[in-house]
């Protein structure tokens, strides 16, 4: 299990199955219940946030390998790290413990850490694969009995009460 400084909760599934879709209607739902949410997206593309062209990405491109932009309203922080693989712990780490009760993952099906599963059987690929030791549910539209609580992937409210239970019973 990854030692992180905040609560860490990943959804997992393949991709078609919905997590972006679910976490958009989630982090609502969970700020609602008082639970301030931090993200990290996990990508197996090259992800750039910038727009070519504008400054802060031209000076990146020209060596910077670090970059923040700011302004009144939020400010981001892009590192180049073409030398290694994402560091989970690292990342968790740019949060303010101040700011955020609880960070979702969106991906990181591999990393050791709490995840509720997500399966649709017309996506067409294996649930054994997605359960690990891990997950501490599934969510999905089917009755299935795999030893852990299935929730129903399309009741976001459900979702988020096992959410706001499970980070309570961790406090």
């Amino acid at each position: 299990m990854i030692n992180a400084p905040l609560p860490l909760l990943a959804i997992t599934a393949y991709s078609g199955t919905g997590k972006t879709t679910l976490l958009k209607k989630l982090i609502p739902m969970l700020a609602d219940m008082g639970i301030r949410c931090g993200l990290i997206k996990h990508s197996h593309h090259d992800v750039d946030v910038d727009t070519p062209g504008k400054d802060s990405y031209e000076l990146r491109k020209a060596g910077a390998v670090q970059t923040i932009v700011a302004c009144d309203q939020r400010w981001a922080l892009m590192t180049e790290t073409p030398q290694r693989a994402v560091n989970l712990p690292e990342l968790v780490g740019k949060f303010d413990p101040l700011l955020i009760d609880l960070v979702l993952l969106e991906g990181f099906k591999q990393e050791p850490v709490p995840k509720i599963a997500l399966y649709r059987a017309a996506v067409g690929r294996p649930l054994d694969d997605l359960l690990d030791e891990y997950a501490i549910a599934l969510a999905t539209d089917e009755a299935l009995d795999v030893g852990i609580p299935v929730l129903n992937i399309n009741d976001c409210s459900q979702v988020a009460e096992f959410i706001r239970a499970w980070l309570a019973a961790k406090r």
